[in-house]
């Protein structure tokens, strides 16, 4: 509570003219550390929006996203077109702190809805694109003579593997530790486990043993046709 009233009394004395603001993240999650930041969006009337700002406020790291009503719905779009919801999550998975005209729950409301409503569909050519990216990255893991080859391709491959899994499946995605928590979103919803099997296989196959990765990404890829090599063809524009 203490991190929404700074939230809030930040909003409060940079922004009046402020329509409605949202506190998203790990603090509006309840998972938030050490090191968390405070995620708060601004919607304003119009200029200075939109922008972003970082800065540091009542000993609190702040990561300020503040936007009109048209800078948002431009970005939850192409958020929406990459199939990574940050923006949708940033207004939708909130504590509203102020709303002076009901757009602060109408716009969480609408957040809400397009992360319910998921992801375009990913098409066949951009699947098979992944399978062969994939499928090169295994070679290369299987391949590989030293540890460091090992720990610099499994970082690459688990990713990729994670993306095509969930994007194939019509399921937000996303990178870094924003990919762990929608494999583990998705895994809530299939009674799967790749949130934990992807990161222990890669920690696996840092230290000399790939086995496990190597198998894992054979079952992501067996779901969508499996290895993808001899016949790949890409025609340029």
């Amino acid at each position: 509570m203490e991190a929404v009233e700074i939230a809030r009394q930040l909003v409060n004395e940079r922004y009046p003219q402020a329509r409605a603001a949202w506190l998203g993240g790990s603090v509006a999650r309840g998972t938030a550390t050490a090191t968390s930041d405070l995620d708060v969006t601004v919607l304003l009337p119009g200029p200075p929006a939109p922008l972003r700002e970082s800065l540091r406020y009542a000993d609190w790291p702040v990561e300020l996203f503040v936007h009109t009503e048209e800078s948002l719905d431009h970005y939850c779009e192409k958020d929406r077109q990459r199939r990574q919801p940050s923006m949708m999550r940033l207004i939708g998975e909130t504590i509203i702190l102020l709303d002076t005209d009901g757009s602060g729950a109408a716009f969480q409301a609408g957040g809400n809805a397009q992360l319910l409503a998921g992801p375009p569909p990913l098409p066949p050519q951009d699947i098979d694109m992944l399978r062969y990216k994939i499928t090169d990255l295994l070679e290369d893991l299987i391949g590989a003579d030293s540890n460091d080859v090992r720990t610099v391709v499994a970082s690459v491959l688990w990713q990729d593997a994670a993306t095509l899994l969930l994007t194939g499946a019509g399921h937000w995605s996303g990178t870094g530790k924003g990919l762990l928590r929608e494999l583990a979103n998705y895994d809530a919803t299939q009674t799967t486990d790749y949130a934990t099997a992807l990161p222990a296989a890669v920690r696996a196959a840092t230290t000399g043993d790939p086995k496990a990765l190597i198998a894992t990404t054979d079952t992501i890829l067996n779901l969508y046709g499996g290895r993808l090599f001899d016949g790949y063809r890409l025609s340029g524009d």
